[in-house]
């Protein structure tokens, strides 16, 4: 059974600059290939994979191009790893499952410096206080003993090295041997995921709104005041280059085509960046807790509604609410749990009229809307449409 643990690292300054310039030289690689694919489309050439691509890169390319020797100084797994998720990106584009690959942007793109277990005589070792990462030595760990130790029941297969508002992760995929799962309860629950409220359950718990608190409100009206401030400082600078175009610096005739970010602006950014992460660390985590609520109570099965989440984001008034939900996240930590202690997860078609069908009688609504709060059968039953609880799950 493969598993995966994230947690946060403190690195020296060494192995931050080891980072640093790895995750850079696998942007470039990136990008490069990307490039590289599409000057072949257009001269009507063969779609270069991977692995081919990295055997032209190795052998023919930097030999005749010494300037970029540097890109052998970065580890060759995270190069490989990069070119590899390129290539997928292609093919999920030809297979119409997403749209044409874009190239990485620094600092705005999720670019990770990867690791992996070589062979089976390779063990990557960890500690309770710290992990020792391929290319970067022991690294310390902040929070001591969340990452399985034992190399007899735990063996790290691989891993990766994300960057996120300044601060440096790990996360790795450990593979850990079967253990007996719990006994179950005769029973099933029910779960309505909505936008009013988070999840409403048949058990008769309702998990409210997290964006609806107060401390998500206030962190969100402290964002909306530091994003103002950077968009200011970016204009400023704008504003500043334009007068500077042409004119005469300190006694040079110097032409500034560009502008670049000041120190007070990637200090901004990285304020702006860290209150993102703060506010999605909240809901992250209010979303494992409720998992490991309903996964406690050790149901038989549980059901759930396959929402059709696309189409709810075309609604421009309804968009934000349902992206701030992260009901997909909700439903991928579900059946992880749910298959790590085997329960049976239920996915209910989303056509299937479980809003507009009465409990009672059977009868089926159709003129219900979204409007309609209160859900009102001729046969004289009356259900509050955000709190089903007396529905059969």
């Amino acid at each position: 059974m493969l598993k995966s643990y994230k947690t946060e690292i403190n690195p020296t300054e060494e192995q931050k600059k080891i980072i640093n310039r790895t995750v850079g030289t696998c942007r470039f690689i990136y990008n490069f290939y990307l490039h590289y694919n599409k000057q072949l489309y257009g001269q009507g050439k063969k779609f270069m994979t991977a692995k081919t691509f990295s055997t032209w890169l190795n052998n023919e390319y930097l030999p005749a191009h010494p300037e970029y020797q540097w890109v052998k100084e970065a580890s060759s797994k995270s190069l490989k790893k990069s070119m590899e998720n390129a290539c997928t990106a292609f093919t999920r584009f030809f297979k119409k499952q997403g749209k044409f690959p874009r190239f990485k942007k620094k600092e705005k793109s999720d670019v990770k410096m990867y690791f992996v277990k070589t062979d089976a005589k390779t063990i990557i070792r960890c500690e309770r206080h710290r992990i020792k990462i391929p290319t970067l030595g022991w690294t310390r760990i902040k929070e001591k003993g969340y990452i399985p130790v034992n190399p007899d029941t735990h063996t790290i297969r691989s891993g990766t090295v994300p960057i996120k508002a300044g601060r440096y992760y790990v996360s790795v995929l450990v593979e850990e041997k079967e253990t007996e799962k719990p006994q179950l309860n005769n029973f099933g629950l029910g779960i309505d995921l909505g936008i009013k409220e988070f999840a409403v359950i048949s058990n008769g718990v309702v998990k409210k709104n997290i964006n609806k608190t107060y401390k998500i409100k206030k962190l969100e009206k402290k964002l909306k005041r530091e994003q103002r401030s950077l968009s200011r400082k970016y204009e400023d600078l704008k504003e500043h280059s334009k007068k500077m175009k042409g004119e005469s610096y300190r006694g040079q005739n110097v032409q500034v085509t560009g502008y670049v970010p000041g120190q007070n602006i990637q200090k901004q950014a990285l304020k702006v960046q860290r209150l993102h992460q703060r506010i999605n660390n909240i809901r992250t985590d209010y979303i494992n807790k409720t998992v490991n609520g309903i996964v406690k109570t050790k149901p038989s099965y549980i059901t759930v509604e396959d929402l059709n989440i696309s189409g709810m984001m075309k609604n421009r008034h309804l968009s934000k609410a349902v992206v701030s939900q992260k009901f997909y996240e909700f439903r991928t930590k579900l059946e992880q749990k749910c298959g790590e202690n085997g329960i049976e997860l239920r996915i209910v078609d989303r056509w299937f009229p479980s809003s507009k069908l009465c409990h009672k009688c059977g009868n089926i609504k159709k003129d219900l809307k979204l409007s309609d709060r209160v859900y009102k059968c001729r046969c004289g039953y009356h259900a509050d449409s955000e709190y089903p609880l007396d529905r059969k799950p």
